[in-house]
């Protein structure tokens, strides 16, 4: 019987990868610094949330419900964005053969090294998902909030976390994918999130409750966001009711209990992907991994041009010519274009209405500016620390190349291997114009509408079309800029994963605040606002489809409008260019003392 209990805390209790990671990841101040953070922001934002004029406790109750739904989302925003960042390390470092050889030659099972790969990982992102329970439990003060809504939230943001984590952990341990599959698993992610939540869009019918309430559909247990809105919003976005039908059990449990099945679907996935990683992890160590490629047999070619810097030329046939590579940029150009030709095929036939094709718009051109700026970012923070960690920079370092060539050619390289995705958003956004200049696609009716602003109403395009012009801009020279940033993170930094952490942090943060600044500006100040929007691609692609939320002091005047929106954008790309630039400038006088004082390190 000992025995027996001793086995089965050795699963996770006491299980020796899962102690190293979370004692390790619990020492470290940066996690501190982030639980802390993290605490403190959520802190402000229910404080922020509960101050108002009203007194009563109605006025109580209905700030304190707003504020959890604020906070919900956000938790959840937080999962699907941070676990696959914190398990990126389980795909990276544990695919690696040299760890996998040590690691399969100790005692442990096949279910502790996956079991523990797991938990130790997610032990994180768990941590900074309950650090907020008790916040929530104090609201209970004000009421407003039922409490099974909050273990139900809970539940659907532990359930996607675990998901997460089990398919980053399956994709390490059966070797499926290195290094280069941690952006891969990143933007597979945000894309699943935003297709099916368009679905969903499209696939919504009237409950006939009120003017605005719909049935969950489909779609609703396989998107947490969509979960928590069934959650949340029940008023809204209704389960449907099988009462007095001969419904099968499976339709009810699909589409009566959204969430609930939700939480169990992930669950089971989640068991599922682990039982498949513990009956392949014994496989890593049969073999070595397949070799990158074969030389050709026809060495007769003519020599090919290199052009006036190598360095950019290397980079860009040396991320852009692989097969995956090709498939994925291509292949995400062409969803993304059909993406868009459906949408807008789907509102020309009067399946979607204005306000759901303007929905839609919004979560395809967010979701493709974040993906593209994620790629950025994760190729960018992993050119120079990859090359140190496998030996070429010393290599590299040993030719006539200078610094400020290197580092050009770096930013040119990858600024031209990532052009295929930086055009997505940019397509998507013209076609949108173009069905609006053209009156959907010569349907011959004015596709306008109506935008409360205080007391008046104003009539918006339903895409405002200059903002076709200005986003290639702005995107073209905010990548730049996010480029540079990552390769000055990857210079300073010891490893890829380090490199990539701290460059996404930093460009975040930044997008973040001026994004919050537009946000500000735009429903308080005229004209200026629409300018300062301009100045983050995220923010000039949501004013594009929704100006009503983020620009509404800027439309009455036409004209000015597109005036403003214009100089917001020839300023954003002065501002990206200087900082880039600057950045460019200080690397290059730091880069041999930098690069000679982590010599040597892994």
């Amino acid at each position: 019987m000992q025995g027996a209990i001793a086995s089965v805390l050795r699963l996770l209790p006491l299980n020796p990868i899962c102690l190293r990671l979370v004692q390790g990841g619990s020492r470290r101040t940066r996690h501190l610094y982030i639980r802390a953070g993290f605490l403190a922001l959520m802190i402000v934002i229910l404080l922020f949330a509960l101050l108002g004029s009203g007194t009563s406790l109605r006025d109580l109750a209905q700030r304190g419900s707003n504020a959890f739904q604020v906070v919900s989302y956000g938790q959840v925003a937080l999962i699907c964005l941070l676990t696959p960042v914190f398990m990126g390390g389980a795909i990276a470092q544990e695919s690696n053969p040299r760890t996998w050889d040590i690691l399969l030659t100790t005692p442990l099972s096949s279910l502790q090294i996956v079991l523990g790969n797991l938990f130790g990982r997610l032990f994180f992102v768990l941590a900074l998902l309950m650090s907020t329970f008790p916040l929530f439990a104090v609201m209970q003060l004000f009421g407003g909030v039922p409490g099974s809504t909050i273990i139900g939230s809970y539940m659907v943001a532990a359930a996607s976390a675990l998901l997460v984590g089990a398919i980053a952990v399956t994709l390490s341990v059966t070797r499926v994918a290195g290094r280069r599959a941690v952006f891969v698993f990143y933007a597979c992610v945000v894309l699943y999130l935003a297709v099916t939540y368009a679905i969903d869009l499209g696939l919504r019918t009237p409950s006939g409750v009120g003017p605005d309430a719909t049935w969950t559909t489909v779609c609703t247990p396989l998107n947490p966001f969509l979960g928590i809105e069934a959650l949340l919003t029940p008023a809204t976005y209704s389960p449907r009711e099988f009462a007095g039908t001969q419904a099968p059990w499976f339709m009810r449990a699909w589409l009566g209990h959204p969430v609930a099945t939700q939480i169990w679907i992930f669950m089971l996935l989640s068991v599922a992907l682990c039982i498949w990683a513990t009956l392949r992890v014994r496989l890593l160590g049969a073999g070595s991994p397949a070799a990158g490629g074969r030389m050709r047999a026809d060495t007769a070619r003519d020599p090919r041009t290199v052009g006036s810097n190598p360095i950019a030329w290397r980079e860009l046939h040396l991320r852009g010519q692989t097969v995956k590579a090709r498939a994925f940029r291509w292949g995400f150009l062409a969803a993304g274009i059909g993406i868009a030709l459906g949408t807008l095929v789907l509102h020309r036939g009067g399946t979607l209405s204005d306000a759901a094709l303007r929905l839609a718009l919004a979560s395809v051109l967010g979701a493709e500016v974040i993906i593209v700026t994620l790629a950025a970012l994760n190729t960018s923070a992993t050119a120079v620390s990859k090359e140190r960690e496998d030996g070429s920079l010393d290599i590299l370092l040993t030719t006539p190349i200078q610094p400020g060539p290197y580092l050009s050619g770096k930013l040119r390289g990858i600024v031209l291997s990532l052009s295929p995705l930086i055009a997505v958003p940019c397509l998507t956004q013209a076609l949108a114009s173009l069905y609006v200049i053209t009156n959907g696609f010569g349907g011959g009716k004015a596709l306008a509408v109506s935008e409360s602003v205080g007391t008046r109403t104003v009539s918006v395009p339903l895409v405002l079309p200059e903002v076709a012009l200005a986003l290639p801009l702005v995107l073209l020279a905010f990548i730049a800029m996010t480029v540079m940033t990552g390769l000055a993170w990857s210079v300073r930094s010891k490893g890829t994963i380090g490199s990539v952490f701290a460059a996404t942090g930093a460009v975040l943060t930044a997008a973040g605040v001026v994004g919050l600044c537009g946000i500000a500006a735009g429903s308080g100040v005229p004209y200026v606002g629409a300018a300062i929007n301009a100045l983050t691609p995220f923010n000039l692609a949501i004013a594009s489809v929704e100006p009503g939320a983020l620009i509404p002091e800027s439309l009455d005047d036409p004209v000015s409008r597109v005036t403003s929106i214009v100089i917001g954008a020839l300023a954003a790309a002065g501002i990206y260019a200087g900082i880039t630039y600057g950045m460019h400038a200080n690397l290059k006088a730091s880069f041999m003392m930098t690069v000679r004082r982590l010599a040597g390190t892994h």
